[in-house]
């Protein structure tokens, strides 16, 4: 078996680890990019050449020209849940099987929205930039959390996690996603304009698909209290960022945390991230020992499965699979 780890060094280092390659290697022959770019395109195509399996970092794309320049292609294992920068029908109609890994990062994307949610109510990150540029920051009010109200928008994993915590810390919990029934009698499921007109901190956790890209627009700001907040760590495409940067800079919101955004590799972008009352992080909900090394080692355990003729847990086109192994 041969495996091409699209990861580039530094993406190996943080996004997949010793233990995983190791594993890796102990399934195959396993082939690793050694460049500073993402492969794509011809480069891709050449790197993976004669590979059986592609074990794809989140940053590389895999077009349905890829999947005609390798014949010899059986799989694409993405370690990553977000599979959108791969053309499944394109891998389908050639009968290459595609998977994704599980959402090992629940536990530490939810860390970081606790952490937002302190940082946005209590001015921390503002007030320490300021004490390190050589100024005495301005003690100013803060909110106490307890007895405050969340919306959280989308109730998946980390949306199921987050609820009982922030209840916990003695704030109600408002939750709107059409797809599920909420059974928590703790918890009020509401239509998404209930949420954002009766919510002080809004966290954004929906899936970002055709149907949610810019979820999060003009309208949704203007129905969103003044003093409320606002935080997105789920995609930048939940998010119009112009009516975003448009609520920060009018004031229309108190504040917004994000930890990505439309920018490369999914980070923040730039002009947004720069805006007085944002926080912005690169991208590191996930970037945890724990959250990077479950998502690596579910592609090793997929590999395995794959070399003893089985069908990966995570496997989104089964049906469409015929270059089995």
């Amino acid at each position: 078996m041969k495996i091409l780890l699209t990861h580039t060094p530094h993406m190996r280092d943080n996004y997949y680890g010793a233990r995983a390659l190791s594993g890796l290697r102990s399934l195959g022959e396993v082939v690793l990019h050694q460049g500073h770019e993402t492969l794509e395109g011809a480069t891709l195509i050449s790197a993976a050449r004669n590979c059986d399996l592609i074990v794809a970092d989140r940053a590389t794309a895999v077009p349905a020209p890829i999947f005609d320049g390798l014949s010899s292609l059986r799989a694409v294992l993405r370690c990553a849940v977000d599979i959108r920068n791969i053309d499944v029908v394109a891998a389908s109609s050639r009968g290459v099987l595609v998977t994704r890994a599980k959402p090992g990062f629940v536990e530490s994307v939810t860390e970081l929205v606790l952490g937002f949610l302190v940082d946005l109510n209590r001015g921390i990150s503002r007030a320490s930039a300021a004490y390190q540029a050589g100024e005495v920051p301005i003690a100013r009010m803060g909110r106490q959390l307890a007895g405050t109200t969340i919306g959280i928008i989308g109730y998946g994993a980390i949306g199921r996690a987050l609820a009982p915590l922030v209840a916990n810390l003695g704030m109600r919990v408002l939750i709107s996603d059409p797809h599920v029934t909420v059974e928590n009698p703790n918890f009020r499921q509401v239509d998404l304009p209930t949420l954002l007109a009766g919510s002080d901190h809004l966290v954004c956790l929906a899936i970002a698909n055709e149907a949610t890209e810019n979820l999060i627009n003009a309208e949704a700001f203007a129905r969103m209290r003044r003093d409320a907040v606002f935080i997105n760590v789920s995609r930048g495409n939940l998010v119009d960022e112009a009516a975003l940067a448009s609520a920060i800079s009018e004031g229309r919101i108190a504040g917004a945390a994000i930890d990505v955004g439309r920018a490369p590799d999914q980070m923040p972008t730039p002009a947004i991230a720069k805006l007085e009352g944002v926080i912005a992080t690169p991208h590191i909900g996930g970037l945890t020992p724990p959250a990077i090394e479950a998502q690596a080692l579910h592609t090793v355990e997929q590999v395995s499965a794959l070399v003893s003729g089985a069908v990966p847990d995570g496997a989104v086109n089964e049906q469409s699979w015929t270059r089995r192994i």
